[in-house]
């Protein structure tokens, strides 16, 4: 648990202020990450940065006070995209200084009314996926109104939410268990379970276990498990994040016992905060050496893929293809060109848009409580990557390729689905015309 600041003024000697001091000391305040930061490109405002944002996080922990408006107004909008960490020469630790921020701002901020009803609509719906799958079955016949709540400011989250919802919700969903190799086992691993993807394109995972089983993997799907905590730590809850994160180190370490190589992720998002486990849970006795190791066998897709053998493609499509780095890959998890590469081997044409390294302005709930300022950065990303000439875009998060799928016509597919095709054969029903090499 990340600990706050102490009523009496005296502070931890490690974790909470101490360790966002020791964080903020790092800074050299350069403002290298000025320019790569997506919402100081746009609003040109200081504070808008993340050498603003530590002055005002910095501001907060050596006078030891709670924040206000104006404070929470300019940390709000980061995105957590993590692009500061790309452009920093002094390795600022910003990934965690922003969480504990957010923490302080959940106890020791009063919200506007409208703004925690949405905030606690969030939390209570996007972790569970039944409960997801309800609100959005409830919400489909209202998407008519979002004009109308748009033109009220407090009331512009709830329209972004209806906004999101899909024409309709994914139906091919994988059964839990044990999927077996095709032929000689390479390996054995996990997919963990997650929450809002299961819903929203479901094609995504059976795509993974079917691709993994042809090139010789053993897939597990637990049952038991469920979202990562990104999406409620990014609210400045942590203590729901960590239960969480609990959960799964309760379902998935056993199976470690058994025999597991690693927990494959689908989704990049959860990816950064599953693989940050160890340091989350550093400080509960109980959790801390089983987080860790879950951490340390925690990789992408993209990532295990390049690590293990795999047979000749059965077709190798000459589609162009756009590949957008998602901010969590690129930025917080540092995994640049294992994408590009196994795109590559499997026989796509690659071209790259213009800034690759700007956030599309998904950020998990930053598209409802940021929409503005997420539609800007929405269109630019379209726009680069249309201007690549590109017949698809690909991505490995599942809010980005929602973001992205909203503002263009082209097909927007999950990079594995893309994999899938090439190596299997099974081709992604958006790509109607298929130009490959057998």
């Amino acid at each position: 648990m990340i600990n706050h600041i102490p009523q009496d003024g005296n502070q931890s000697e490690t974790g909470g202020p101490h360790e966002a001091q020791e964080i903020i000391n790092t800074c050299i305040k350069c403002g290298c990450c000025n320019d790569i930061c997506p919402t100081f490109n746009i609003l040109e405002d200081e504070l808008d940065s993340p050498r603003g944002r530590i002055h005002l996080i910095k501001d907060m922990i050596e006078n030891n006070r709670a924040a206000d408006a104006e404070t929470v107004a300019h940390l709000d909008r980061c995105l957590s995209c993590n692009a500061c960490l790309t452009a920093c020469p002094s390795d600022v630790d910003y990934m965690h200084l922003i969480d504990f921020a957010r923490e302080h701002i959940e106890e020791t901020y009063r919200r506007p009314l409208l703004d925690r009803l949405v905030r606690n609509l969030l939390t209570r719906t996007l972790p569970d996926p039944d409960r997801f799958s309800r609100a959005m079955k409830l919400g489909r016949p209202f998407r008519g109104v979002a004009p109308l709540l748009k033109a009220i400011g407090p009331l512009k989250p709830f329209a972004a939410l209806l906004d999101s919802i899909p024409a309709q919700m994914s139906q091919n969903g994988v059964a839990k268990g044990t999927h077996a190799a095709r032929g000689e086992p390479q390996k054995m691993i996990l997919i963990p379970s997650g929450c809002v993807q299961q819903i929203l394109d479901s094609e995504i995972d059976r795509a993974a276990v079917n691709l993994l089983q042809h090139v010789g993997v053993e897939v597990i799907l637990p049952d038991g498990d469920g979202c990562c905590g990104a999406l409620v730590l990014h609210l400045g809850k942590s203590d729901l994040a960590l239960d969480q994160a609990r959960n799964n180190v309760d379902t998935w370490y056993p199976l470690i016992n058994e025999g597991l190589d690693a927990i494959v992720i689908t989704t990049t998002g959860c990816g950064t905060t599953i693989k940050d486990y160890g340091h989350l849970l550093r400080d509960d006795p109980d959790y801390r050496d089983r987080a860790q190791r879950i951490s340390e066998i925690a990789v992408d897709v993209t990532e295990f893929l390049k690590s293990i053998e795999l047979p000749k493609p059965v077709i190798k499509p000459k589609l162009k293809v756009a590949y957008h780095a998602a901010c969590s890959l690129q930025h917080a998890q540092k995994i640049t060109n294992d994408p590009r590469r196994m795109l590559l081997k499997a026989g796509f044409k690659q071209v790259r848009p213009a800034e690759e390294h700007m956030c599309c302005g998904s950020a998990g709930t930053y598209s409802v409580l940021q929409s503005e300022l997420s539609a800007q950065l929405q269109k630019r990303k379209v726009d680069a990557l249309e201007a690549t000439g590109a017949s698809v875009i690909t991505a490995g998060n599942i809010g980005c390729l929602q973001q992205i799928r909203a503002d263009t016509k082209l097909p927007v597919i999950h990079i594995v689905r893309l994999l899938n095709w090439s190596y299997t054969g099974e081709k992604p029903d958006e790509i109607v015309e298929v130009d490959a090499r057998h």
